[in-house]
């Protein structure tokens, strides 16, 4: 009965996977796009529902060792399904007003969620690799969604070319690892595995891969404008569930495949490109008066941020990465919500910053909820986003990176000028000319509410007298 066992372990992947079939059939049949809405909304649900509970569950390997169950894994499913069903259900009223509404595009999306399972407990590099691409080829789909638009083309063909370059990488990145050691398998790598310049290489172009699937500079050229040209709400999903899904690909590679004695080597290398990462990403959002541009650049710093806790290479900083890819989750997608609420307004732009002049007292609670999710993204206490910050540098000064963690703390406080500079256009300045704004759909502000909600109990949730998230997480990497 072990292929029972082998279904139980990965049936989120598996729910998700069947969701998505049933969807592009319907659509196939020209069936109401409201019920393939339905049927993907339902399918995320029960898939989070078996999600949460698998957090509480035994740990281990299923199909011959090619995937992971529980633990880091389990955690991992969890954060990117409810990231891709957050933005699946505000993308249903955004999409209708930019008649793009239509089953392909969450058929895309579950097809999308599917290889972000398999990436998230990937225990082999063929897993690794099939569930990369399964994701991206998806995301390139989606980010050409305004195919009539000149961003919406240019998005897509950046996105696919530079995706398949970096697919090249991690490609040649497993040969060389697989001519090295014999093996795909991460655990039975780490036992083969000789300081040799083929095994060397071969980690080196597997973690450029790597590096392009999270936007770490230099291989970040390519996230503006994908982020710009694809419609808000998916953006969103890129940015979140997909970013979630390779960062727990990562932990899984560094604590599985690479031999302990070569483990210093690779953390001078994450240090590096951590500390470059936060530096430009903070810097070249510093000048961005695009507010989707403003937040691709904040998102490459914030990959700088997670990496500050994989550079620690310690149990705490793994689980404050997973942490913070949580925290991360929440305020993104409600940033990234309530400006698709803007964006939904027909004859007006909001893609400026000085477009936002005023806005605050138009919509009130759309004004609180972007103040909120700023606040949380800048790292402003008592917010999710400070605490998740306040654990990966901790793990960082913890394991003696006292320089990382300084430089981190430095950069996460040059970005409060840019977080803050949308709030002034918010509150402090007057509208250039008088407009009305639609009201936000019953669903749509909801999930915004319940988002930011989630972002403050989250950052008061570590003082509160109960078990909290972190002790789940540090139960996983518990000796």
């Amino acid at each position: 009965m072990d292929y029972l066992h082998d279904l139980h372990s990965f049936l989120p992947g598996i729910i998700v996977a069947i969701a998505g079939l049933i969807v592009i059939m319907l659509d196939a049949f020209k069936k109401s796009i409201a019920v393939s809405y339905s049927v993907a909304v339902f399918g995320l649900g029960i898939a989070v529902l078996v999600a949460i509970q698998s957090l509480f569950g035994d740990s281990g390997t299923a199909f011959s060792g090619m995937i992971v169950y529980g633990g880091t894994g389990a955690f991992g499913t969890v954060v990117v399904l409810l990231g891709a069903l957050f933005c699946v259900i505000i993308s249903k009223d955004y999409l209708e007003d930019l008649d793009l509404h239509n089953g392909e595009v969450y058929a895309m999306v579950l097809f999308s969620v599917t290889g972000m399972l398999g990436l998230a407990v990937s225990n082999d590099l063929i897993t690794l690799f099939i569930s990369l691409e399964t994701m991206s080829i998806c995301l390139y789909v989606l980010a050409g969604l305004m195919k009539n638009e000149k961003i919406g083309a240019e998005a897509a063909l950046k996105y696919f070319l530079l995706g398949a370059f970096s697919t090249g990488f991690l490609l040649y990145g497993i040969a060389l690892i697989y001519g090295a050691t014999g093996h795909t398998n991460l655990v039975e790598i780490a036992a083969a595995a000789e300081p040799t310049l083929l095994f060397f290489a071969g980690s080196a172009l597997l973690l450029v891969g790597i590096f392009f699937k999270i936007a770490a500079v230099p291989f970040h050229m390519w996230t503006p404008d994908v982020y710009q040209g694809t419609p808000t709400t998916l953006t969103a999903f890129m940015a979140t569930a997909a970013k979630s899904a390779t960062f727990v690909a990562f932990i899984l590679v560094l604590t599985r495949m690479l031999p302990d004695s070569e483990a210093g080597d690779w953390t001078n290398v994450i240090q590096v490109m951590a500390i470059i990462t936060m530096i430009v990403g903070n810097l070249i959002a510093l000048a961005q008066d695009n507010v989707k541009r403003m937040l691709a650049y904040s998102s490459i710093a914030h990959a700088g941020y997670l990496m500050v806790g994989l550079a620690a290479g310690t149990a705490a900083g793994y689980s404050g990465v997973l942490y913070y890819l949580f925290a991360y989750t929440l305020m993104n997608v409600g940033a990234f919500g309530v400006i698709a609420y803007y964006e939904r307004n027909h004859g007006l732009d909001f893609t400026q910053i000085d477009s936002y002049a005023g806005l605050g007292f138009k919509v009130p609670v759309m004004g609180v909820m972007l103040s909120v999710f700023l606040f949380s993204l800048a790292g402003i206490p008592p917010l999710v986003g400070f605490v998740g910050k306040y654990y990966v540098f901790a793990a960082a000064i913890q394991a003696g990176l006292i320089p990382l963690a300084i430089i981190g703390v430095l950069a996460s406080a040059a970005s409060v000028y840019y977080y803050l500079r949308v709030m002034v256009y918010l509150y402090f300045k007057e509208a250039h000319k008088e407009y009305s704004l639609k009201q936000p759909g019953f669903m749509f502000k909801t999930t915004l509410i319940l988002l930011a909600v989630l972002t403050i109990y989250y950052g008061i949730e570590p003082v509160l007298p109960t078990t909290g998230l972190i002790e789940l997480i540090n139960s996983y990497y518990a000796l």
